[in-house]
């Protein structure tokens, strides 16, 4: 682990924290915007938050790996394991399947709300493309298999 990589992350925490402020004080003082500015704030807390938690986190766990390398072994050991990576893989496709079926009951409770086509449209194309990336993964895997 090096030294830098820990700095770097926390520069990414830092600066995921002042996006998050700014988009805090932009909702807070901002007067009456409209089109992008009056949404621009709430991405801006959004990213920042996502930026700040994540990078805040990564930073976290190399310092502790640093501090404790015998931990950070056990650790690469478990993560590398086969059976782990088949639990979290089965996990993972437990919460795919639960998944489409929330999906597909948003979309039909958004379709009876009678929300706008265009939402409806993009969270339909949203749908399709994860279930189209299953297939190809399907395809490809099995003939990898």
């Amino acid at each position: 682990m090096k030294n830098d990589s820990v700095k770097k992350y926390m520069g990414l925490t830092v600066l995921g924290f002042v996006l998050l402020a700014a988009g805090l004080g932009l909702i807070k003082w901002q007067g009456d915007a409209e089109g992008m500015l009056h949404t621009l704030p709430y991405i801006c807390v959004g990213v920042g938050a996502g930026v700040f938690g994540s990078n805040l986190g990564t930073a976290i766990r190399l310092r502790q790996f640093k501090k404790h390398p015998e931990t950070a072994r056990q650790i690469e050991i478990e993560e590398k394991d086969e059976r782990n990576i088949a639990i979290s893989n089965q996990a993972k496709a437990k919460a795919y399947d639960l998944m489409l079926v929330l999906y597909s009951a948003l979309l039909l409770g958004f379709a009876l709300m009678q929300v706008a086509l265009q939402v409806i449209l993009i969270l339909v194309g949203g749908y399709l493309l994860v279930v189209f990336t299953m297939v190809y993964y399907l395809a490809k895997y099995q003939k990898e298999m």
